[in-house]
């Protein structure tokens, strides 16, 4: 999770991304859970790779820590202080590469619920896809076993799409192949990939299986977390999750669900909902909310708001719909 995330500035200006609020939780929290319930079994360790501390400060390091507390795992910090590439970014973690492993890209979401294939020697997830000519792909074998990696391919190869999670039953076979790649400067799209240690671990014979999600969900830039914040708000709702907090002000006002409010949120002659997600402290007043994720000690007034984006400490009074405000700005 090293990366600026500057597709989805101004938000990330202030946050790091896999920390940006999805239906009320940290994008990075929501897939470390989601991935440790596909698993079911006890994780270890939890090492998150971040970028520079000026940005990845002390608070982000404190709050991954206890995300990985919370767990029973031990959290590890390292850092990627130059954005050479994914498989750069893994060998950052090299003291932590060792066993059974899964490596995830703390940008996305996803849903699933299939039985990890701990037999094979790696596991791709993939998703299904209707346009793979925009994807990176996998090529199966008559067994199912994943031969080929193949970026955006002009002729169909396969609909199953990488999403950039990545199980290896001892993740040191990576390792080694990475280190190769490092040492002879072996660079695709002017970085080091992930994909280059995962091919020569393929021409070494080793097993890769896929293992395939039911949604995967981007948080790449305010269009399509704004989407992803509703899908899930959607799935929360459908498992029966309580997404409003008792501790709430609400004068005059209306709420249709499904919506993620937090405690302290004051709501004052306005509708909230559906597809809404607001943080701790933010006040609405005279205002119509729908599809839109508003974090907190936010306020806004006088607005009619769909498909918005609105950071934490922000004022928004007045007559537009579709925003996007980051931290601590003012439009009155």
């Amino acid at each position: 999770m090293a990366g600026r995330g500057s597709r989805l500035r101004p938000h990330t200006l202030t946050v790091p991304k896999p920390l940006i609020p999805v239906a009320g939780k940290p994008i990075v929290h929501r897939l470390v859970a989601d991935i440790a319930g596909v698993l079911n079994e006890e994780i270890d360790e939890i090492a998150f790779i971040l970028g520079d501390p000026a940005f990845f400060g002390e608070d982000v390091v404190e709050s991954l820590k206890e995300l990985a507390k919370s767990l029973g795992a031990k959290p590890s910090i390292y850092r990627q202080l130059d954005p050479k590439g994914t498989g750069h970014a893994i060998m950052c973690a090299e003291p932590s590469l060792s066993g059974p492993t899964v490596i995830a890209y703390a940008d996305t979401l996803i849903r699933a619920d299939f039985d990890l294939d701990k037999q094979a020697d790696a596991v791709i997830w993939t998703k299904k896809v209707e346009n793979p000519e925009a994807y990176g792909v996998v090529n199966l074998n008559e067994n199912n076993e994943i031969i080929e990696l193949v970026e955006k391919p002009e002729t169909f190869v396969s609909d199953q799409a990488v999403i950039g999670i990545y199980y290896f039953k001892d993740v040191s076979a990576l390792k080694k192949e990475l280190q190769y790649v490092l040492d002879n400067d072996i660079i695709n799209g002017g970085e080091y990939q992930i994909n280059d240690g995962i091919k020569r671990m393929m021409a070494n014979g080793k097993v890769f299986k896929t293992g395939t999600v039911s949604e995967w969900m981007d948080c790449g830039n305010k269009e399509v977390t704004v989407e992803t914040n509703q899908r899930m708000l959607g799935f929360l709702a459908e498992a029966g999750e309580d997404l409003i907090s008792e501790n709430i002000s609400k004068e005059n006002s209306k709420i249709i669900e499904p919506c993620c409010i937090a405690e302290g949120v004051v709501l004052k002659n306005s509708t909230v909902g559906p597809y809404v997600s607001i943080g701790q402290g933010t006040i609405i007043e005279d205002s119509t909310v729908k599809n839109s994720i508003i974090q907190s000690h936010s306020v806004v007034k006088n607005a009619t708001l769909d498909n918005a984006m609105i950071g934490n400490h922000a004022t928004f009074d007045g007559n537009f719909t579709n925003v996007s405000i980051g931290d601590y700005s003012q439009l009155r």
